[in-house]
């Protein structure tokens, strides 16, 4: 924001939760400001979306681009704003950190916008996906890196050591001497990118890496679904995925909403995709930016201790998890 005021232009700000009254009430603030470039988060678009968000009625000539971040943005949420809220406007998909303060992937008013993928690369960060050996790969999925240095990288961590342990242990580990990001992203031959999901997130059942977002797509285009989580546990010398789902009101998780799970996963992935378990839940555990918090289920699932639950927008809710891993939880 501090940025965006130092390119001299004017900042307008809700305050308050964007559902309380129903999501399009966003969309009505955005016709009565003039709004010209809005930011939000994926997870915001798709609930907008299980509301059956209409915008035909408003006049949102002043938009010229919707910038969604916070997690991947499904190809289903670009049809959506396309059909339901604009047919000219930018959507851009961008993704960074909080940490550099900026983007490693951006949206730019000149290139074309692709479904499910990000327009293109920041300037200045030379970004790259890189296999499990540390050779860049296009066309498969891997590690974003960012090689070389950038102007808004951290120099470290306060109340870290001399040595910056804590600093380089979270982005220097895994590649000595190349900034690690922790994303789970394929480049195309144009220089695009997807995002599946966060890399520590990954699942990996009987070998097979799979990011979380390829089973949320499935999942959460279902309309008895509002939300899900998806996580790997440890299990009889593999991984299993475990599947967890937050339904409209007044919905239960009957066999039949089970199969339907199963067979939109199977159909549209693979059977490696396919959880072993599903079990409803009355919430899921997200960030204060809107983030699910995979990592903490399954470390809930694992019988570890969280240590950031603070972190957490809706931590109360993570009482339910311990109950079912006590319930459900079998090493």
């Amino acid at each position: 924001m501090v940025s965006a005021l130092g390119a001299g232009a004017s900042l307008v700000l809700f305050d308050g939760s964007p559902l309380e009254q129903g999501a399009k009430i966003l969309f009505n603030f955005v016709a009565a400001k003039n709004v010209t470039c809005f930011g939000t988060s994926a997870k915001f678009i798709a609930l907008a979306e299980k509301e059956g968000i209409d915008c035909a009625d408003l006049n949102l000539a002043s938009l010229h681009t919707i910038l969604s971040t916070g997690s991947p943005l499904l190809p289903e949420s670009f049809d959506f704003v396309y059909s339901k809220i604009k047919k000219d406007v930018c959507l851009s998909s961008i993704a960074g950190g909080t940490d550099i303060i900026g983007c490693f992937t951006l949206g730019n008013p000149w290139s074309p916008v692709v479904r499910g993928m990000t327009q293109g690369l920041s300037l200045g960060l030379d970004v790259q996906i890189w296999n499990e050996h540390g050779k860049r790969v296009y066309g498969e999925k891997g590690e974003l890196v960012c090689v070389g240095q950038f102007p808004s990288m951290p120099i470290g961590f306060f109340g870290d050591d001399q040595a910056h342990t804590k600093y380089r242990k979270a982005y220097f580990q895994r590649f000595p001497g190349v900034w690690h990001h922790g994303d789970y992203v394929e480049e195309g031959s144009d220089g695009r990118l997807t995002y599946y999901g966060r890399s520590d997130a990954v699942l990996n059942p009987g070998g097979v890496r799979i990011g979380s977002a390829e089973i949320y797509q499935q999942v959460e285009s279902l309309p008895e679904i509002t939300e899900s989580g998806v996580v790997g546990q440890n299990f009889e010398g593999d991984v299993r995925i475990v599947l967890f789902v937050k339904l409209r009101a007044g919905l239960l998780l009957t066999p039949e909403l089970r199969k339907k799970i199963v067979k939109t996963i199977r159909e549209n992935t693979s059977p490696f995709h396919v959880p072993k378990i599903i079990d409803q839940v009355t919430d899921i555990p997200r960030t204060r930016s809107g983030k699910i918090a995979e990592l903490a289920v399954r470390d809930i699932l694992e019988g570890r201790t969280i240590n950031n639950e603070e972190a957490l927008a809706n931590p109360e809710c993570l009482a339910e998890f311990r109950l079912w891993a006590k319930l459900r939880h079998i090493k």
